[in-house]
C-alpha cells in the first residue's frame, strides 16, 4: 500500500495559493522561474483577477504544484505513482522527473498559447452531474458538445461552443442532471482543439523531455508512460481527446495506491477519490496549515493502512 500524488487542473486557483511556500527556501527556484516567465512576481500574479485566463492559469498551476512538491519531497516516502488532471499532467511529469521546473513552466505557457489560438472565441466548459455516460453521450452528439473529462460514472466535464453548451445543458437538465458552469474559456480535451495538438507535440519534442523516473499514468487511457515518445504523444493528444480520470484513479488503486495526496491549489481531486474508494485515505495539501502537517499526515496514513 503506497502513496499516489495528484496534480490538479484549472479551476482551483486563488490569491493565497502560494502562501505555504512563498518563504520556503526549497520552493524559491520554482517561484523565481515562474516570476521570470510571467514577467512579474508570481505571488502578485496569483492575486490578479486574470488568474483564470488560460495564459496565466496554466503556468500558475504548474508553479504552485511544483513549489509544493519541492517543499514536500524530502519529507515524503517515494511515491508509488503520479497522475495529473489536464494541465496537471504536465506538472506530474515534472514531479516524476521528466522535465525540470523551468521547462515545465515554459511548456505550460506554450500549451496555453496554442490552446487559446485553436479555441473558438465563444467556447467553454461545464460540469454535468447525475447522468451516466450512456445517457449523456447521445445528448452531446445531438448538440455538438463533447465529453472532455470523465470523472466518475455520473460526473463529466463537457466542452463546446456556448450555443452547444446551452443546448446540452437544457437537454441534460430535462433528464435530471445538475449543471455547473466552469471558469474555463477554452473547450479543452475536445476535437475543437485538434489544431493545437501537432504544434504542441513539436514543442514537447524540441524540449529536453525524458521518460519519467517515477511511474506516471496518462490521462487519456490510464496507461503507464514508459518512454519519451509516449510522453510526447500522451501530453499532446490530450489537448483534443477525452481525459479518462476515473480510469486513472481505478488504475492507481489497482496498482496499490491507498494514500492519495493532492498537490497545488484546491482539493477537488482528493474529494473525487473519496466516494469511489472509501478504504483509502486522501487529503489535499491545502487542508493543512503547513507542509509539515501534510507530510506528517501522509506518514501516519501509510502506517495505518499497513
Amino acid at each position: 500500500m503506497s502513496l499516489a500524488l495528484l496534480c490538479p487542473g484549472q479551476g482551483a486557483q486563488h490569491a493565497a495559493m502560494f502562501d505555504r511556500v512563498r518563504d520556503l527556501p526549497a520552493a524559491s527556484d520554482v517561484l523565481q522561474a515562474a516570476s521570470a516567465l510571467l514577467g512579474r512576481d508570481v505571488i502578485a500574479a496569483a492575486a490578479d483577477d486574470a488568474r483564470f485566463d488560460n495564459a496565466l492559469a496554466q503556468p500558475l498551476l504548474c508553479a504552485a504544484t511544483l513549489a509544493h512538491w519541492q517543499g514536500l519531497r524530502d519529507a515524503l516516502p517515494a511515491p508509488l505513482l503520479v497522475a495529473g488532471y489536464s494541465i496537471g499532467e504536465l506538472a506530474a511529469h515534472a514531479v516524476a522527473g521528466s522535465v525540470d521546473a523551468g521547462t515545465c513552466l515554459r511548456l505550460a505557457a506554450r500549451r496555453a498559447q496554442l490552446m487559446d489560438a485553436a479555441s473558438p472565441v465563444d467556447a467553454g466548459m461545464l460540469a454535468v452531474l447525475g447522468l451516466e455516460r450512456a445517457t449523456l453521450q447521445p445528448l452531446c452528439d445531438a448538440h455538438r458538445a463533447h465529453v472532455a473529462i470523465a470523472n466518475g460514472p455520473d460526473h463529466f466535464i463537457v466542452g463546446g461552443t456556448h450555443a452547444s453548451l446551452q443546448a446540452l445543458a437544457d437537454a441534460a437538465r430535462a433528464h435530471g442532471a445538475e449543471i455547473r458552469l466552469l471558469p474555463v474559456h477554452v473547450p479543452a480535451h475536445t476535437p475543437l482543439l485538434q489544431s493545437a495538438v501537432e504544434p504542441f507535440a513539436a514543442a514537447l519534442d524540441a524540449s529536453p523531455l525524458q521518460a519519467p523516473r517515477l511511474p506516471l499514468l496518462a490521462g487519456i487511457d490510464a496507461r503507464p508512460v514508459r518512454d519519451r515518445a509516449a510522453a510526447v504523444q500522451t501530453l499532446s493528444v490530450q489537448l483534443a481527446q477525452t481525459i479518462e480520470w476515473a480510469q486513472v484513479m481505478r488504475q492507481a488503486f489497482e496498482r496499490g495506491a491507498r494514500v492519495f495526496l493532492q498537490l497545488g491549489p484546491g482539493s477537488a481531486l482528493a474529494r473525487m477519490v473519496a466516494p469511489a474508494y472509501p478504504c483509502c485515505e486522501m487529503r489535499a495539501v491545502e487542508e493543512f496549515q503547513s507542509l509539515d502537517g501534510a507530510a506528517a499526515w501522509v506518514r501516519s496514513a501509510l502506517e495505518r493502512l499497513q
